[in-house]
């Protein structure tokens, strides 16, 4: 596996390495280990599957709060989506940046997302699917959200938004 640092800090894209021939390929998308190396958790209690029927689709910006903050790797089975994330570290040299990145099934890319950030998503196709490994398990007490267009975030969603959760519409503005 390839890690490459984004430029919002801690937030890594990683790049499995396909092992390609007649029949496909063969990729390690996970490894105590390498991860390890990377400075990355190797802990994952928790892992999630999200099914999108409609290109357009929104879902976030979700986080959780302490103690209960969730690392993530986030990682396009099928279909593709633009993956978002929105740094709310107190103190961080980046904090209210956001970045976006396209993950899909056909170019296999995953995305670490480190605890303290919120995290949302667009579908660009229809029948999409998204897994998740999750480094705490969820506590819904905890769970908060931003807006998903918030001016100061400076999203540039690809598409129209064809379909989002009431919950993820009434999420505040971030607070400066």
């Amino acid at each position: 596996m390839h890690f490459h640092p984004l430029e919002i800090s801690d937030a890594i894209l990683i790049e499995p390495e396909r092992r390609s021939d007649e029949r496909g390929f063969f990729a390690r998308v996970f490894c105590t280990e390498e991860f390890a190396r990377a400075g990355l958790p190797t802990h994952f209690p928790q892992s999630n599957v999200s099914f999108n029927a409609k290109a357009g689709t929104v879902r976030g910006m979700h986080y959780q709060l302490a103690p209960h903050e969730e690392p993530k790797v986030v990682r396009c089975t099928r279909g593709a989506i633009y993956d978002v994330i929105v740094d709310l570290r107190p103190g961080s040299p980046t904090l209210h940046r956001s970045v976006g990145v396209e993950l899909s099934a056909e170019n296999g890319l995953m995305l670490y997302i480190p605890p303290g950030f919120a995290h949302g998503f667009q579908t660009l196709v229809d029948t999409t699917e998204v897994f998740y490994l999750m480094g705490d398990i969820y506590a819904p007490e905890l769970a908060r959200g931003v807006r998903w267009d918030d001016p100061a975030l400076e999203i540039s969603w690809p598409l129209p938004v064809s379909v989002i959760a009431e919950r993820d519409l009434s999420y505040p503005a971030v607070q400066r």
